[in-house]
């Protein structure tokens, strides 16, 4: 096994996103279940840590652990101690008819393609990870007292100009309402900025969904037909568009401007993680070659497309209680490192699981052409699946003999090693907030990525 791991410089530079302390141990749930006990799962420093790489028989343990639990899950007699959704449920109840409001239009088919995939509710993951980090953050030290500022559905320029109506056509009647928040609990410790910040980030999430699937012409989406598939491309679009402009909106009500710059930054992230997934790899994509450099172009894509999202939203959340310096830094570092751990477990979905499970076409990555994690561990050991990678998997019967090469390779549990150091680090990273239902609830969401099925 040690000759099929990646190379010392690859495993270094791979996980340059997961570094911000060493970690020794697992989360608390996995060190419960028998095929993941910390004795057979070696500790960060044992192969990450420069001065140990050469030790290889470390990442084969770590490769064999996770192919153990691979093949087994995790304990079945080991429920889940704390439900996440619990310590956020009177916030989240309100979510969907907010984020409707927000999307309010008086043309009938915008307001109706904006709100389709609001219909069947997602697992709305960001939101709640936004609104549990708010909550965990609340018990956290303060750099200053927050100081109260308008309501968040306040306008900052006049409202005639702000309303969408041509003085020369007052018979016309305005397309946008106006948002105004329900559910707004005075009592709470997590403020109505921060309510709104979860409502945005799901806004944006939503208008990258819509142009995600024009882009890979998806046919489904959360056990329904896609927005491409029921509207049309045109429209999926231009819905895509109105999200992130009523997000803008809302956004800029929020009147801090070190959030508006880390959300608009995520706007262009998730572009730019668009352009580099066109290329599975950052040099010579008709004749590839397996480098250092690829797994590391690959995690920085996904960072952009899946991470940045969730790792800024969770900053802004501080930012917006007050947090200090020393507690938004670690709410970003949780939320990068448990955004690269999500896509990783959803890169091995495609491979596992089926159809049903997913809601979702399985085996679509390898349809568009896309090389994710498994394919790329699995090409170093094969150099066949570089010619596969070339032609994007194009030619018939590229796309079974993928799956064929990657299944008998140690792809899979690579990268599930992989997605679970980055969830020791997002645990490692909150560990000096003080005890919470909130933070349990953070924690339990690591476990919970690691678990999924869909």
């Amino acid at each position: 096994m040690a000759g099929r791991t990646l190379s010392s410089t690859a495993l270094a530079r791979a996980t340059s996103f997961a570094a911000h302390r060493p970690r020794s141990t697992l989360c608390s749930r996995c060190l419960r279940s028998p095929s993941l006990k910390s004795s057979s799962f070696p500790s960060t420093s044992a192969y990450f840590n420069p001065s140990r790489r050469r030790d290889q028989s470390n990442w084969a343990a770590a490769v064999s652990a996770a192919q153990n639990y691979f093949n087994n899950g995790p304990d079945p007699a080991s429920p889940i101690a704390v439900d996440p959704l619990r310590s956020v449920a009177k916030e989240m109840k309100f979510l969907t008819g907010n984020i409707r409001q927000l999307l309010g239009s008086g043309h009938p088919m915008l307001d109706t393609v904006a709100k389709y995939y609001t219909q069947s509710e997602g697992k709305y993951v960001r939101p709640m990870l936004v609104l549990l980090m708010s909550r965990a953050t609340a018990l956290t030290p303060k750099a200053a007292r927050t100081t109260s500022s308008p309501p968040i559905d306040s306008p900052i320029s006049p409202s005639n100009i702000l309303v969408d109506e041509n003085p020369s056509a007052p018979e016309y009647a305005p397309l946008t309402s106006q948002p105004q928040e329900n559910g707004a609990a005075e009592e709470s410790d997590i403020l109505p900025s921060q309510r709104r910040l979860a409502e945005i980030t799901e806004l944006i999430h939503t208008a990258s969904l819509l142009h995600d699937d024009v882009i890979d012409h998806s046919l489904a989406r959360r056990g329904a037909a896609s927005a491409n598939i029921e509207f049309g491309n045109k429209m999926a679009v231009l819905a895509g568009d109105f999200l992130l402009g009523r997000a803008s909106v809302a956004l800029a009500r929020l009147r801090d401007p070190a959030v508006t710059e880390l959300l608009a930054t995520v706007i262009a992230n998730l572009v730019e993680g668009e352009f580099m997934q066109l290329k599975n790899t950052a040099k010579d994509e008709k004749n590839p070659v397996w480098t250092e450099d690829t797994v590391t172009y690959y995690l920085q894509k996904t960072y952009l497309k899946s991470a940045s999202l969730i790792s800024k939203s969770t900053r802004a959340a501080a930012i917006l209680g007050g947090s200090t310096p020393e507690v938004v830094e670690a709410s970003y570092q949780y939320g990068k490192n448990l955004g690269l751990a999500f896509q990783l477990v959803d890169d091995m979905l495609d491979y596992t699981v089926t159809a049903d499970e997913l809601g979702k076409p399985a085996g679509a990555d390898l349809e568009l052409g896309l090389a994710t994690a498994p394919l790329l561990f699995a090409w170093k050991d094969n150099a066949a699946l570089g010619e596969l990678v070339g032609r994007k998997f194009a030619e018939p019967g590229d796309v079974v003999k993928a799956r064929e090469l990657v299944s008998r390779s140690t792809g899979l549990e690579q990268t599930r090693a992989l997605a679970q150091q980055y969830v020791d680090n997002a645990i490692e990273a909150i560990s000096f907030f003080p005890p919470s239902e909130a933070k349990d609830g953070l924690v339990e969401m690591c476990t919970k990525v690691m678990k999924r099925r869909k």
